[in-house]
């Protein structure tokens, strides 16, 4: 009775570290398939970064974003995206990163 209890503990817990196993496999290999598709460039960065959004309304919002050194932000609204206010990366007044947090 007690030898059949631990093989069958045994053979669950082995079919569970598979699945985990295979899952960790998929999750790497869908993420290197999504890096590849979205265009990550050679110093491993994306080339847009998400940075901050506030919401303003019900579907409105101010969102920044990096794209390739810049910092932009858009106003989203139902409508539309429009380009509010744009930073270079090389501007001495741009904003900083540790200031965003």
């Amino acid at each position: 009775m007690t030898g059949a209890l631990l093989s069958s503990l045994f053979a669950v817990v082995i079919a569970l570290a598979v699945v985990l196993g295979l899952a960790w496999v998929l999750l790497k290999a869908l993420r290197t398939w999504q890096d590849r598709f979205q265009g990550k460039e050679d110093g491993g960065e994306r080339p847009i970064r998400f940075l901050r959004a506030m919401p303003l309304g019900q579907t409105e919002r101010v969102v920044m974003v990096a794209v390739r050194g810049e910092t932009m932000l858009l106003g989203v609204t139902a409508g539309g995206i429009s380009l509010l206010a744009r930073w270079p990366e090389d501007d001495p007044g741009a904003i900083a990163q540790e200031d965003l947090r």
